[in-house]
């Protein structure tokens, strides 16, 4: 839960022994510390406006809709979003124990089920990596992704710079031996604009290659000899 910013952690009968060790988890004691316990599935979900169970609907026959967990994490954030602020929504999800699972009864607190979609042979997951997969889901799916940051592309100018630039040292080298330069140049500027140099990029290749021209005894840039 901690890994995955979700801290609400209800119990509902923990089994003492391993809950009263396992508050001892590292980098998660705050989320443990304030873990509520409950005597009934009904008086945990009690303030929750959607309670969605969690089963591997192996061998048993549901009474509810069953939804795949991509699927059903983005109704999950739907419906949290509705919500208003004097009135926020609340969503619980609903895990078993890791040898039966929610019995019955649990489920009839739920508005229906999520399921991860393992292979049918092997649908049982141990407890921890479930709670982990389903939270990841949901901390993946409620973030939109961050803007990406707008980078200026080079201008034609700054390409040609480049082109100039690259063909010299290439000729400076001893690359281009006796191939005609207009063709070296023309399949240069073409390979340029494939790269997509950004107004930085740009920048670089051009400093790279005045520097490497200078080291060949080539023109370069005066500028970068200090």
């Amino acid at each position: 839960m901690s890994n995955f910013g979700f801290t609400d952690l209800r119990l509902v009968h923990p089994y003492e022994p391993s809950f009263r060790e396992a508050r001892s988890a590292v980098g998660a004691a705050a989320v443990l510390a304030s873990a509520r316990e409950y005597g009934s599935v009904a008086e945990a979900v009690a303030d929750c406006t959607l309670v969605v169970g969690t089963t591997s609907s192996a061998r048993r026959e549901l009474q509810h809709p069953l939804r795949r967990l991509d699927a059903g994490a983005k109704i999950i954030h739907k419906k949290i979003a509705q919500g208003q602020r004097r009135s926020p929504r609340r969503a619980a999800i609903l895990f078993g124990s890791e040898k039966r699972g929610l019995a019955n009864d649990d489920l009839s607190h739920c508005h229906w089920l999520m399921r991860i979609p393992t292979r049918e042979e092997h649908g049982s997951m141990n407890l921890g990596q479930a709670v982990a997969i389903c939270l990841y889901e949901l901390a993946r799916s409620g973030k939109p992704a961050k803007a990406v940051e707008k980078i200026k592309a080079a201008s034609a100018g700054d390409l040609e710079r480049v082109t100039a630039l690259m063909v010299e040292a290439l000729r400076a080298s001893g690359y281009l031996g006796s191939r005609p330069v207009v063709s070296a140049e023309e399949k240069t500027r073409r390979m340029v604009r494939r790269l997509n140099f950004s107004e930085g990029d740009a920048e670089f290749w051009m400093g790279v290659l005045r520097k490497m021209l200078w080291k060949m005894g080539g023109s370069g840039d005066r500028r970068d000899r200090t």
